[in-house]
């Protein structure tokens, strides 16, 4: 909302400059999101008229042109001037003799060898309008030699508020008077509104269909207007002011009401209707072009305004083309109705634009105010246009119920933690304009119409609290006794995890939920997408079901900035669908290593990242408590070759590999990226941890060495050597794996290193060579090794 000061003072006075009434409207809960002047500082800047013109003898499009400034006994100025719609007789701004205007000081000059002194000026070259359609023109009772800052009343300054949702009431100049009037404890000056005595007996027949959609509807015919009557300038002015240009003096009028009461309304030229006027919802088969131009198909949930053939408008949103006032209408249908917010709620989103009437609609307005904007317009309409007035046609249903609210004293200190005196409530309930009663410190308190947020106790208060002071609300911290929780045993917190990989030399990323389709389907392969209905970027339409896609992304950004050398990783929320439709979310931890393993030095030679280097650091998350199992795995994204998914207990908890070549050659990835991808959830529960006695006798290492076909894993091995609980063995390691002579090309050799230790005394050779014989024997059985010579 954007508005003038100057007009806002014709409401209400406050003793306090632009800035300190800023101050004091965010305080009280009423942004102010920039205050700037009109026009930039400039003088010497007079109303002027040219009284004489002639061409240029060196130049064609150059005049040169008498003007009159007004100073009795002096020439008129000679000025020569390119504009092509000056004339004989118009008045316009005149720069004098030293004028400083933005960015050029009026120096007495020669244009083409004809001395000019001054400058005619247009509306850009002053700094107050971005368009330069040639001179401003000024209205013919413009006073000549008059200041034109002051006749332009240029020394005002410009609001502009970010309102919340819920304070529909200060979408008009009426209601942030009020709301000024209250903070500021100044008197306010109401809008008087004299109802205009109907002198034709014209009136239109209307019928409400929807009497739940449009309680409220008011209508008056207006004959025989003159259009042909430009728009008073001090009109004219608040509505630019305001943002909104001028397009004729009825529809310059109907904007002029909207942005002083707030109450949107529509004109229709009379001569394009047919029949009598209905509210109803449309049908399917109904087009309609609205005045931006738009050509909608409306449907069956949009409410319209209709005659008997045609749609008219969309209600409460936006008018027809083929029924607006335009040059040459004399009669006009002027509507004002209330409608219900639900009604209109999300429909100009859905058709891809927004209206002033659509977002006021939408958050509620004021029914009380109806048939008084509909008799403000009128008024405005008749002193500037002329015409015959026809009575209101009005249909009334059943509006919405102010309710009224239980407000206890009590309460209010117990949810402000100040003891605000009865005597201060009531002053400030008045100032706001409520109605109440008050009976044992328990207020009774009817909402006004132009509130539709005011519904429950603690808004009320919260009415109270701001117009008392926020800043007058001391400070006071709260008490409590405070005790650290043990922490768990059975988990890992996140900053334990972040703090592992942070050491490991990789940083961590935050990046959207929602991410490009494309990503999806090339990182995990998941055609059935959760699609966004109202995604805030093309490119970010659905909700991501692994976080590959946003490490990628990150890569090519460092990529982009000469970053060599990229570990990254990410735990964040993702989004897959179940098989009976229902969404779950699933938290995710994931990495990505780019470039070499180590930086660039002297001591240690280059390598590029490669799987193992990261399987280490997957490693050390789990902080060896568990045993993880790598197996072969093929996805989507990854390198058939270079990849496994990981297991623990049986239960595949994620995967790692090797970006496949297709997707490195299409996201333009010069050398290869290693990824990794665990469920987080694995991290939050972990066995108990459990007290092991320490040997105080030398451990005994007996080395293994067999043969087995290459498709047996080593995992597998180690698992079935662990599975036999032999109590004396306390480590088993892989140590060489061998292919080549006196191997079979289908088999490979493999070096175990296994540890024996007893808690109670030194072992023996033959308890030792005991423990040897039931591994191997195990390994026999289950997958046919043989013991290498």
């Amino acid at each position: 909302m954007k508005f003038s000061e100057n007009w806002l003072r014709t409401y209400v006075n406050p003793p306090c400059t632009s800035d300190e009434l800023a101050h004091a409207l965010t305080m009280a809960g009423i942004e102010v999101e920039n205050v700037e002047s009109v026009a930039p500082d400039f003088e010497k800047i007079v109303v002027a008229e040219v009284v004489a013109i002639e061409r240029h003898p060196e130049a064609d499009r150059l005049k040169i042109c008498s003007v009159n400034i007004g100073v009795k006994g002096d020439d008129p100025l000679q000025i020569v001037c390119g504009a092509s719609n000056v004339d004989v007789g118009v008045k316009i701004p005149c720069a004098l003799i030293g004028a400083s205007l933005p960015g050029l000081i009026i120096k007495k000059t020669k244009l083409r060898g004809v001395e000019s002194s001054g400058m005619l000026c247009s509306a850009k070259e002053l700094g107050i309008n971005e368009a330069n359609e040639g001179l401003l023109l000024l209205p013919e009772d413009a006073p000549v030699g008059m200041s034109f800052r002051d006749y332009y009343e240029l020394n005002d300054k410009l609001f502009t508020l970010n309102l919340t949702p819920n304070r529909a009431d200060c979408l008009g100049l009426s209601g942030i008077a009020r709301e000024v009037s209250a903070i500021t404890e100044t008197e306010l000056v109401s809008l008087e509104i004299t109802p205009v005595h109907h002198t034709i007996d014209d009136a239109m027949d209307v019928h409400v269909t929807l009497p739940e959609a449009c309680p409220l509807y008011c209508g008056r015919i207006i004959r025989e207007i003159n259009l042909d009557i430009s728009t008073p300038l001090w009109l004219k002015q608040r509505l630019e002011r305001s943002g909104i240009r001028s397009i004729n003096p009825i529809v310059d009028i109907t904007n002029y009401v909207l942005l002083e009461t707030g109450q949107p309304m529509h004109a229709f030229d009379l001569a394009k209707l047919n029949g009598s006027i209905q509210i109803r919802y449309a049908q399917s088969t109904e087009r309609l072009q609205l005045l931006n131009g738009n050509q909608v198909d409306l449907t069956t949930d949009m409410l319209i305004v209709a005659d008997a053939y045609k749609p008219l408008a969309l209600a409460g949103i936006m008018g027809g083309m083929d029924s607006g006032v335009t040059q040459g209408a004399t009669d006009i249908f002027l509507e004002c109705a209330f409608f219900s917010p639900n009604v209109i709620s999300g429909k100009s989103f859905r058709l891809g634009f927004n209206t002033d009437s659509a977002y006021r609609f939408e958050r509620g307005v004021d029914f009380a105010m109806t048939r008084s904007a509909l008799e403000r317009a009128t008024s405005l309409i008749v002193t500037i246009c002329g015409g015959k007035v026809g009575p209101i046609t009005e249909k009334k249903y059943e509006l919405p119920q102010r309710v009224p609210v239980i407000v206890r004293t009590d309460r209010i200190k117990r949810v402000l933690g100040i003891d605000i005196n009865q005597q201060q409530i009531i002053n400030i309930f008045n100032r706001l304009g409520f109605i109440f009663s008050v009976e044992a410190n328990v207020f009774s308190v009817i909402p006004p119409t132009y509130r539709f947020d005011l519904t429950i106790e603690e808004d009320f208060i919260e009415e109270l609290a701001r117009i008392y002071g926020y800043d007058c609300i001391p400070t006071s911290f709260p008490y409590a006794n405070m005790a650290m929780l043990a922490a768990s045993e059975t988990g890992q917190f996140l900053y334990a995890l972040k703090g592992v990989l942070t050491v490991r030399d990789y940083q961590e990323v935050i990046n959207y939920s929602f991410v490009d389709a494309t990503w999806e389907k090339d990182f995990s392969d998941n055609n059935d997408l959760i699609y966004l209905k109202n995604p805030i970027a093309s490119q970010m339409s659905v909700m991501r079901s692994t976080l590959i896609g946003g490490l990628i992304s990150n890569l090519q950004f460092n990529l982009n900035r000469k970053q060599a050398r990229v570990r990254l990783f990410e735990i964040g929320a993702c989004f897959v669908r179940n098989q009976d439709g229902d969404y779950k979310q699933i938290e995710k931890l994931a990495g990505l290593c780019y470039g070499d393993a180590v930086t660039e030095q002297w001591s240690i030679p280059a390598r590029v990242i490669d799987f193992y280097d990261v399987k280490s650091d997957i490693d050390a998350l789990f902080r060896g408590k568990e045993v993880l199992d790598f197996r072969i795995f093929n996805h989507p994204a990854l390198h058939p070759g270079k990849s496994a998914s990981i297991y623990m207990k049986n239960v595949q908890v994620g995967w790692l590999g090797e970006l496949h070549p297709r997707w490195q050659k299409k996201y333009n990835l010069p050398r290869s990226v290693v990824l990794f991808e665990l469920d987080l959830n694995v991290f939050m529960t972990d066995s108990q941890p459990t007290v092991k006695e320490i040997s105080k006798f030398p451990p005994v290492r007996r080395d293994i060495a067999i043969v087995v076909d290459n498709t047996i894993t080593v995992q597998s091995l180690l698992d079935c050597m662990y599975e036999k609980k032999l109590p004396l063995i306390s480590d088993i390691a892989l140590f060489d794996i061998y292919r080549g002579k006196e191997i079979d090309k289908t088999k490979k050799s493999l070096a175990f290193r296994v540890l024996l230790q007893d808690t109670q005394k030194t072992l023996t050779d033959k308890e030792a060579d005991f423990v040897m014989k039931n591994l191997m024997s195990a390994l026999e059985n289950k997958f046919g090794a043989v013991l290498r010579n």
